[in-house]
């Protein structure tokens, strides 16, 4: 135990660190903020840019890992939908609830645990991860969303467009495609230029968990407890469950996938819900449902995720 201990303590130390200077007053908000854009807007492009060009397209596109990945998250969708469906829950509620369950920090959290516990692929299953995630995944959440507000306005086809347009902008998303673009074609890049994403890269992860740590700290925990309580547990238990039972099918159905690949995947399942996932809640007037499953999904992360490590690892 205590080596899954050395593989999670530096991440939780930095979340803790991150909470502390911002709470303590040595960080502002507003400081945290402009640490996280240059996360989101710059160093974690850089990253995705220089996981994708370094790798043949082969690895990049590895079928049976985004198949696995990608029936986990669908099914977690579908099964959370149908149950906030049933306990009464409606309206854009709804589709940030869902949000809640179905989409993992692999940026934030996740790179940076893959980084002490999987080195060797971390790269590679933030690319895969956030192939996934923007191209499918999260539009479909987001699209939900938009249904969630009633059908006045523009129509559904306006909708979806607005929100594929709008995760066609992310840095992210731009630096993951121009990765793939160099692998693509073999454009050989710079050294000089090389050197400078290596750089800027390396920063991603410590970083990325400062911040968390530091929007943890004006997070508010009011709010719907029950509701919360749903969505961290769909989040950190019901979402790696159904990943697994999508590895079994996929298995069964001749795409196995074994090794630190499979590790990979029921890790990322079990993180706890994206960064912006406030960010998101505020846009909907649920800030304080989304800020009150952040904190408590990132608390218990630290126990299920020692869990999951240990009978992994």
């Amino acid at each position: 135990m205590l080596a899954i201990l050395g593989i999670t303590f530096p991440i939780f130390a930095l979340i803790a660190l991150g909470y502390g200077v911002t709470r303590g007053g040595l960080f502002k908000p507003a400081d945290i903020r402009v640490l996280g854009l240059y996360v989101m807007q710059i160093a974690m492009p850089a990253l995705l840019f220089r996981a994708t060009s370094a790798r043949p397209v082969s690895e990049v596109f590895n079928l049976p890992y985004m198949g696995a990945y990608l029936a986990g998250g669908l099914l977690t969708i579908a099964a959370a939908a149908a149950w906030f469906a049933a306990a009464g829950v409606d309206g854009t509620r709804r589709g940030i609830a869902v949000m809640g369950t179905a989409c993992p920090n692999s940026g934030f959290v996740g790179y940076p645990l893959m980084l002490v516990a999987l080195p060797d692929i971390a790269g590679l299953v933030l690319a895969m991860n956030m192939l996934v995630e923007n191209v499918i995944i999260i539009p479909l959440v987001l699209i939900m969303i938009e249904l969630g507000r009633g059908s006045e306005g523009a129509t559904i086809a306006a909708k979806t467009a607005r929100v594929l347009l709008g995760v066609a902008r992310r840095p992210m998303v731009i630096g993951l495609l121009l990765g793939l673009v160099v692998t693509a074609t073999g454009l050989p890049v710079p050294a000089p230029f090389s050197r400078l994403v290596d750089m800027i890269a390396a920063s991603a992860a410590p970083l990325s968990l400062l911040v968390i740590g530091g929007s943890l700290a004006g997070a508010s925990i009011h709010g719907n407890r029950s509701l919360a309580a749903q969505i961290v547990a769909g989040k950190l238990l019901l979402q790696p469950a159904l990943t697994l039972l999508a590895l079994t099918g996929l298995g069964v159905g001749g795409l196995a996938l074994t090794g630190d690949l499979r590790s990979a995947v029921l890790i990322t399942a079990a993180l706890p819900m994206f960064g912006i996932y406030t960010v998101f809640g505020h846009q909907e007037g649920h800030e304080d449902l989304t800020s009150l499953s952040q904190v408590a999904a990132t608390i218990a992360a630290f126990a299920t995720l020692n869990l999951l490590l240990a009978f992994l690892l």
